[in-house]
């Protein structure tokens, strides 16, 4: 398998009409029992897996192109192309498909069988005798020249005969000298049949016509015969547009004369494909599949010719990349790079491989730093185009560069930071850029992509770098923003920069684990985030909530201490309080959000609603979710008063925190794994009075820890009287969330009280008397005090 020859390349037209890569391997033809009959063979080159497998039927058109293509159709509209590597591979497979078939392998396509009538048989048996006779190509008999041109589309035959006689007798010069004549004498009678001519002679799908007509000397004046359309009341004006209006702006001097004219051509056919030729039909489509395919390997080979011209590429940087360069002329440099890029697309994935490891090595990516800063529009918008591609087909490469500027260059110089700064400060009202730009950093965050091996761990080594490095810069504007009560700035433009963060920022909750978990803990951003819900825009009040709701989803015992912690339920309820029942989105997704607590039990934070919002809630009458929390309550706190009635007593460090409260601060969803628990460890800034875990070497001894700190914590808040509440006008009352007063939510209820860290009904008089016991005479007045004035709601 490793002869070179039968080495090929697997396409197959898609949908769009566009190729597709399916795979390079080596050819063969043999016997295959289960088809019964000379099949062609694929096998993929890496690991032997069969790419294709197709008999040689007697009557498939199988079509020999630029002698390194053999290009067929398998079944109705599903074309395949083989393109090898070496032309004798192609010759040889070629000579036994003509052999199956008991063809010459001269021609390049063979011939079709058609079987349908009786009349069509005798057709094709007398097609088969005569060739198809062409009338005199004389100004006289267009009109009959193009009745016959027609005539041949309906068989596939008389196709490949009219072909055969257009070359053969160099028919289509003929036909563009006539043109030039019928111009000259304005006959447009004449040119409307020359128009519908050429039309039929494009749907013949004959490569070898193509090669005629796109040449040099003749392609303008195939645009011209198709700029008479009978329909239109004047003719169109292309071959103006072509030559005059359309100018090729060579960035670098082009000496090969080669690639010059395959650029030329392929930029020509595209526009004789894409707005000359009328929109071809369900029926025509398939007929323009070899025009497709023509434009399809002249991009492959454009790419290749300028791949082997080192020295082209190595001046286009470097000019891309110094300093004097005029901006205009940057612009050029980076326009021609964006189409490079385009036109890399076509390649398969190897090739496609080594043409972007060409483009680092010399330093794409340092000169997208330079170009994605240029205030220039279209500089910018082919910038960020040529970066989605890289990003898009190996973020591997953009990472491992991002990391190679940890230690030697400024944090507002990284390529990471330039491409959120630019996303922040785009000016599009659409913010087309900030979108494209946030897929590119979403796919670079995406651990799914990112490789681990022996001796490296891409993962943590790049969320530690953005985490460290980055994730400030894309925080900043959120925060500036919502340093109040409600957001400083409710601009439409503004609002759409955060909702795009927002969607980023979920991202990584989902995705990621205790980098953005300690991100949001140290800068308390999910209070910061939920300002927003007071936003006047119900698309940012919903981007907040669902980053809450992701959080929640995790289930994760820190993220709940947490929101318990800052009361960070309030915005929420007040949102849902002020949307006062209304039958939106919003209203959905908030008792989304409490559904999702009822259903898989998250006991802390069904406590803590209940306690703290059993009230306000319990007229909520239109959904049961509410009723359902409060219900799950009551069995919960039931199944614990049983529990300690069973056991009897409980020991000393268990008396010292009540019972429920100690469920709260059980894991319950996942216990984090020893990296996260490493990570938290280390972190001194996540509580501002005392840890409430300590990550403990054996299991019994972490419990008793964090039991013992528990009892503290609630000791140092029952004597603290942290916990507030303050009467706003009639019928307010303001949440106060510990000690960021800048995010109280006013919450419309008759009567509320809010309190961090509380007891509840279950607890047994002898852990309160225990309790009391240990501490001193006023401690414990003041604990009778406040159980006197807590409500009860089991």
């Amino acid at each position: 398998m490793t002869d070179t020859r039968r080495r090929v390349k697997l396409y197959a037209l898609n949908a769009d009409r566009q190729w597709d890569d399916r795979g390079t391997g080596h050819v063969s033809s043999c016997y295959v029992e289960r088809l019964k009959g000379t099949s062609l063979l694929v096998r993929a080159e890496s690991d032997g897996t069969l790419l294709l497998e197709s008999k040689i039927q007697p009557d498939t058109a199988y079509q020999k192109q630029q002698d390194t293509l053999i290009v067929w159709s398998e079944g109705d509209n599903f074309d395949l192309a083989l393109s090898f590597q070496e032309k004798a591979g192609c010759d040889e497979i070629w000579e036994k498909i003509c052999q199956v078939q008991g063809k010459d392998p001269s021609v390049e396509i063979t011939q079709d069988i058609v079987e349908e009538s009786e009349d069509e048989r005798f057709d094709e048996m007398s097609d088969s005798v005569q060739p198809v006779e062409l009338p005199a190509c004389e100004m006289g008999r267009l009109e009959d020249i193009s009745e016959l041109v027609n005539s041949c589309l309906v068989s596939p035959n008389r196709k490949d005969k009219l072909a055969a006689a257009l070359e053969s007798q160099h028919y289509i010069k003929k036909l563009l000298n006539l043109f030039h004549m019928c111009e000259d004498i304005e006959n447009v009678e004449g040119l409307h049949h020359l128009y519908e001519i050429f039309k039929s002679i494009f749907l013949l799908n004959k490569n070898t016509l193509f090669d005629t007509m796109f040449a040099d000397d003749t392609i303008f004046d195939v645009v011209g015969c198709l700029e008479y359309d009978p329909s239109l009341p004047q003719p169109k004006k292309h071959r103006e547009y072509l030559r005059e209006l359309a100018k090729f702006r060579e960035a670098i001097p082009i000496k090969n004369k080669d690639l010059l004219a395959k650029i030329h051509q392929t930029y020509r056919v595209q526009y004789i494909q894409e707005i000359v030729l009328p929109t071809p039909t369900v029926f025509e489509d398939n007929l323009l599949s070899t025009l497709s395919s023509f434009i399809f390997f002249n991009k492959v080979e454009i790419v290749k010719l300028i791949e082997e011209d080192e020295k082209f590429l190595t001046d286009l940087f470097k000019m891309l990349m110094d300093e004097k360069t005029e901006d205009s002329k940057r612009r050029d440099l980076v326009l021609f790079l964006k189409e490079f890029c385009n036109f890399s697309q076509n390649l398969q994935p190897q090739d496609k491989d080594a043409f972007y490891k060409t483009l680092v090595s010399l330093r794409i990516l340092p000169a997208l730093e330079i170009t994605l800063s240029i205030d220039d529009q279209k500089t910018k918008t082919a910038s960020i185009d040529i970066l989605t591609y890289i990003v898009e087909f190996s973020p591997s490469v953009v990472r491992d560069y991002t990391l190679q500027q940890a230690n030697n260059t400024e944090e507002e110089q990284m390529l990471l930071n330039i491409v959120i700064e630019q996303m922040l400060r785009d000016h599009d009202p659409e913010l087309g850029g900030a979108v494209q730009l946030m897929g590119v950093l979403r796919i670079l965050l995406d651990p799914e992509s990112m490789l681990a091996s022996v001796n490296k761990s891409e993962r943590a080594d790049f969320l530690n770098f953005f985490y460290k490095h980055s994730i400030q810069t894309l925080i900043a504007p959120l925060l500036e923003n919502t340093s109040g009560e409600k957001p400083l700035k409710e601009d439409y433009h503004t609002v759409q920069l955060l909702g795009l963060v927002l969607e980023l920022l979920s991202f990584c909750v989902e995705h990621h684990t205790y980098h953005i978990k300690t991100c949001i803990l140290n800068k308390d951003l999910l209070r910061r985030i939920l300002v927003l819900m007071r936003s006047t825009h119900t698309f940012l009040v919903l981007g907040a909530l669902r980053f809450m709701r992701k959080i929640i989803a995790l289930k994760d015992e820190y993220y709940n201490r947490y929101i318990i912690k800052g009361n960070l339920f309030a915005p929420v309820i007040d949102a849902f309080l002020r949307n006062n029942g209304r039958y939106n989105l919003l209203d959905s997704a908030i008792l989304e959000l409490f559904e999702f607590i009822k259903l898989e039990d998250i006991k802390s934070l069904c406590s803590h609603v209940v306690e703290n919002y059993g009230k306000i809630l319990e007229d909520v009458e239109y959904v049961q979710t509410f009723k359902a929390l409060k219900t799950r309550y009551d069995q919960h706190q039931d199944k614990l008063k049983e529990r300690d009635r069973v056991s009897g007593s409980v020991g000393v460090a268990e008396a010292v925190v009540p019972s429920l409260l100690r469920t709260r601060y059980r894991r319950e969803a996942r216990q984090p794994d020893e990296e996260e628990e490493m990570w938290f460890n280390d972190d001194d800034e996540l509580e501002d009075d005392a840890p409430l875990d300590a990550a403990q070497p054996h299991a019994h001894t972490h419990a008793h820890h964090a039991l013992d700190a528990i009892g503290k914590i609630v000791e140092k808040k029952v004597c603290s009287g942290a916990e507030s509440v303050s009467v706003n006008g009639p019928g307010r009352v303001l949440l106060s969330a510990g000690k960021a007063p800048h995010t109280d939510a006013q919450v419309s209820a008759p009567r509320l009280l809010t309190q961090g860290l509380v007891d509840y009904d279950g607890d047994s008089d002898e852990e309160e008397e225990g309790g009391a016991s240990s501490g001193s005479s006023s401690s414990s007045s003041s604990s009778e005090e406040r159980d006197a004035k807590r409500p009860r709601l089991a």
